[in-house]
């Protein structure tokens, strides 16, 4: 009855936003103040019983300069949505075998735990309460035990010596960074001699609700190693046995981890005991998914060592044989993520980046076999219903914010079923993007995106903004996005073009591959190639009115062009490489050495050919204007890169701007702070092309 009269209170709610929106009929070009305002969907977990749908919406809060981030519920069969929780400080909700209760993590008490809420009405109540915190909750599949992870001491044994050395940390009046191994930090952190390890808490008689007496187990106490991989895991890299009995974890135990792309695969039994290793080849091993006849473990797998961008296989490990195989090897050339098992163990099912979408594809578990694309466009996070009946997974486009939707296994009957920006989106004009290949380096076809601004008007010219994409190794998606949105750019009266240039993903490994040590070349010319294309096939582009922009590797790119042409009025470098010998500063020095071939000292005519750096004298032939911007706690494309590249600006008389944020890594992820970056963007950018 409780939910009942939750639904019943939403659906006016959502009756009354409905009016509001409809008197307004008219639209408009997207702006930041639209983009920031669409709620963000994510994480749907579908219910045991299929029928419903658990899922996070995070919305910015401008006055607190954060995301607060809640957890919701739809019926799969569509209707209003409930939200469950209101603290803004809750994420990763997943069900119970009984479909009765949602486990979830929260940081409403001020650190990370693990909070119960039961379907049948109350408040969440916290499972966990580590001093240490907890992420990543896990239901075994009889509902008596959830595993989740804590950052620890290795050598503590309980939870009071972590929270003893914690304080004692706290009270120290030197406050320094002391490393005595690679890797040291990471993304935005400094790794100060904790450990995620595996833990697990039972239930009292296995009721599946707490009471307060559960004692939390460290399944990998001692074990100087993270789980998941702090670089590169993820939760998908934990999962259960079907008996319960038996968890398997992915784990980097090289001794160097700054220079090791090689996880591997771990079973620990959930009474404790010593983890056993079942992988042992040289490339990372993750995403282990029990068949639920209990016979194999399906995993992802990466052959190459130190090569994070190799291609994901479909693996098959036998559990009673210890053997592995590879299914995927020589039947499908694009990168598996995300497995999941039809309930038979007939199927495995997984998503890949496929030419700007990312299709779900199915495949029977044996070598060799085909897999069938069931559902085409850009998807993620999916998950299937315990019966195998129903996908539950998100979808968004270059024009959509992304959404829940739901599909038959067979993937007949695609349904959206959360609705959580139609107001906002019928208020807006955007176009899609329009899809093209032309003949890049070495004649090589290569595909782009373009969208025209809203309200178009073909006897008018536009200026061009050409985004340049990260990675190297990723894509552009047909897929919305809040950090480089190409929408709002078209919105602010650009033709925005996107090129998947050498060394995307999406088009196979030999073209993903054809970047390495040739960071400015195939890859330049791509780019080039791609404007001269758009140039001749869309006449409304102005020619004489051009910038190009991108981040990460997309910012290398944007310098790369700063000292090779000056086919551009204007240029924004976001954490863009600019000295490669410098750049050895990174913290996965693993994508230095593979993609350069060796060291700065052993491959030295590497890192300076493919240093921006090392054409700086062009600058001052070409002086593009030049917005360079940065963040501080950047230790992935450390913020000094930016600062020397400015520096050679400004030292050779070109116009250029510099922008660094003390409070931001390698994303602008805090609202206002994002909104001061748009803003900054298209001031920029306009003072140049219009």
């Amino acid at each position: 009855m409780k939910k009942m009269k939750r639904i019943s209170m939403v659906a006016v709610v959502c009756a009354m936003a409905s009016g509001a929106g409809a008197q307004d009929a008219g639209k408009h070009a997207i702006t930041f103040d639209d983009l920031i305002k669409l709620q963000r969907v994510a994480e749907p977990a579908i219910s045991p019983d299929g029928k419903w749908v658990a899922y996070t919406v995070t919305v910015p809060d401008m006055e607190a300069n954060r995301n607060a981030s809640n957890i919701w519920l739809v019926a799969t069969s569509g209707g209003d949505a409930i939200q469950l929780t209101q603290s803004g400080k809750d994420s990763s909700p997943v069900w119970s075998p009984d479909g009765r209760t949602i486990a979830f993590i929260s940081s409403r008490s001020g650190d990370s735990q693990v909070y119960l809420l039961s379907m049948d009405g109350g408040e969440a109540k916290p499972l966990t309460k580590l001093s240490t915190g907890a992420d990543l909750a896990i239901w075994s599949p009889d509902g008596k035990m959830i595993a989740f992870t804590s950052g620890v001491y290795p050598e503590c044994k309980d939870d009071e010596c972590n929270k003893k050395k914690d304080e004692e940390k706290e009270k120290n009046k030197v406050k320094a960074h002391v490393a005595e191994a690679l890797l040291y930090r990471h993304w935005t952190h400094w790794n100060e001699g904790k450990r995620s390890h595996l833990f697990v808490i039972a239930f009292p008689q296995g009721s599946g609700q707490a009471d307060g007496s559960e004692t939390a187990k460290d399944l990998t106490q001692g074990a100087n190693y993270d789980v998941p991989p702090d670089q590169r895991g993820e939760a998908s890299d934990i999962n259960f046995s079907p008996d319960s009995k038996e968890i398997c974890f992915t784990a980097v135990t090289d001794k160097v981890e700054a220079t090791s792309t090689n996880g591997d695969l771990f079973v620990v039994p959930v009474s404790g005991g010593e983890a056993k290793r079942i992988t042992t080849q040289p490339g990372f091993d993750g995403n282990p998914v029990y068949s639920p006849d209990g016979k194999y473990i399906a995993y992802r797998s990466q052959l190459t060592a130190g090569y994070e961008s190799d291609r994901w296989r479909v693996m098959l490990y036998d559990r009673a044989t210890g053997k592995s195989e590879n299914l995927s090897e020589n039947s499908f050339d694009r990168s598996a993520e995300n497995l999941a098992w039809a309930p038979d163990s007939s199927k495995i099912y997984f998503g890949a980046e496929n030419e700007t979408l990312e299709p779900i594809y199915e495949m029977a578990p044996k070598v060799g076999a085909v897999p069938k694309k069931l559902i085409d466009g850009f998807n993620g996070a999916v998950s299937m219903s315990a019966d195998g009946k129903t996908f539950v997974f998100t979808r968004t486009s270059l024009t959509t914010p992304s959404e829940v939707f739901t599909a038959a296994s067979d993937g007949t009957g695609l349904k959206q079923v959360t609705h959580q920006n139609d107001a906002a989106l019928a208020k807006l004009e955007m176009n899609a993007p329009e899809k093209f290949w032309f003949e890049g380096a070495e004649a090589t076809k290569v595909q782009a995106m373009l969208i025209r601004p809203p309200h178009f008007d073909a006897a008018k010219k536009y200026p061009l903004l050409v985004l340049l994409h990260g990675g190297p190794q990723t894509m552009w998606g047909d897929s919305w996005g809040y950090r480089w949105n190409a929408e709002v750019f078209s919105g602010a009266g650009y033709v925005t073009l996107m090129i998947n240039r050498r060394g995307s993903t999406g088009y196979g490994q030999k073209f993903t591959d054809e970047i390495t040590n040739d960071w400015g070349g195939k890859a330049y010319v791509d780019v080039m190639k791609g404007v001269d294309s758009a140039l001749a096939k869309y006449p409304f582009i102005d020619g004489k009115r051009m910038a190009a922009a991108g981040g990460s590797y997309g910012g290398y790119m944007a310098d790369w062009i700063a000292t090779h042409t000056d086919r551009f009025k204007a240029i924004v470098s976001h954490a863009g490489i600019w000295d490669k010998n410098s750049m050895y500063a990174t913290e996965e020095l693993w994508f230095e050495e593979h993609d350069m071939q060796g060291t700065p000292w052993s491959a030295p005519e590497n890192y300076k050919k493919w240093a921006p750096l090392t054409y700086a004298a062009a600058l001052g032939k070409y002086k593009t204007p030049t917005l360079v911007i940065g963040g501080e706690r950047d230790y992935r494309v450390p913020y000094t890169q930016s600062l020397e590249f400015f520096s050679a600006l400004q030292r050779q008389g070109v116009p250029s701007k510099l922008v660094i944020f003390p409070d931001e890594g390698h994303w602008v992820l805090k609202p206002l702070n994002s909104q001061f970056w748009y803003k900054t963007f298209l001031d920029w950018v306009d003072k140049y092309t219009k």
